[in-house]
């Protein structure tokens, strides 16, 4: 099995290192890496269609080959597929992550651990986004074994277009209290921009707290994890809605 890993975090980061580790730690797994040369976290989907992206092929411990990149998580995944294929290397599932803080709910809109791994899906690939709680995780080796415990369950299931979407608690594995399958759950911030004279004129930073969402069953993504459970959430990004679709072709007009 051949294996690309990205994230949004950048290519040292400690999630990704643990990622990699474990992956390569599998008998028949070669693990190829592409990620930023630093912090990209909120690029969502963004592509660089405008300026130049730098690559550099770098010493990644348990990676085959391992380049970094000036460019956004979605860059990442395109550059990491398009020198496998140079290669004759050819991809069984792309891994973005682990990402250090979840991705539920309104995040997935925004996050690029997804954004990477939405390109890899819409590119046709299996793909699994990883994510640990909080923005200070300590605890890896839980998200590591219940990721790939869940792509050998699920293999069957798993198809190309879709996201494997998992968020787990930073929390001991022996802690963890086990998987719930769930939807995405109505996420939120109370975030606003905030000026920062400090900083010069016209100077805004983004911040906020997430909202309260604690009233909610765990049949929600970010409520299962709260709860101590690791979320595992299919995600696919055909946003047409259907029903209304169907509501608004009684307006049809015919030639």
């Amino acid at each position: 099995m051949n294996y690309l890993v990205s994230n949004d975090d950048g290519i040292r980061a400690a999630g990704i290192t643990a990622l990699i580790k474990a992956l390569s730690a599998q008998e028949g797994v070669n693990v190829y890496v592409c990620a930023p040369d630093g912090q990209r976290s909120g690029n969502s989907q963004s592509i660089s269609l405008n300026g130049t992206v730098y690559v550099s092929e770098v010493e990644v411990d348990g990676a085959k080959l391992a380049w970094e990149t000036s460019g956004t998580p979605a860059d990442c995944v395109k550059i990491g597929l398009q020198k496998c294929e140079e290669l004759g290397i050819n991809i069984d599932m792309v891994f973005a992550g682990i990402n250090m803080g979840s991705n539920v709910g309104k995040d997935t809109l925004y996050s690029g651990t997804v954004g990477a791994a939405k390109e890899a899906a819409v590119s046709g690939y299996k793909t699994v986004a990883l994510s640990v709680a909080g923005h200070h995780c300590t605890h890896f080796e839980g998200a590591c074994n219940i990721a790939i415990e869940y792509v050998e369950k699920l293999q069957d299931f798993i198809t190309p277009n879709m996201i494997l979407n998992i968020n787990v608690p930073d929390l001991p594995e022996e802690e963890i209290k086990g998987v719930k399958f769930t939807k995405l759950g109505p996420r939120y911030f109370r975030d606003r921009f905030w000026e920062h004279v400090d900083e010069g004129p016209g100077a805004y930073k983004l911040d906020g707290e997430p909202g309260d969402f604690s009233d909610l069953g765990n049949e929600y993504d970010a409520c299962a994890m709260q709860s101590g459970y690791a979320s595992i959430t299919p995600l696919h990004f055909d946003y047409t809605d259907y029903k209304v679709l169907e509501e608004l072709k009684k307006w049809e007009t015919k030639n």
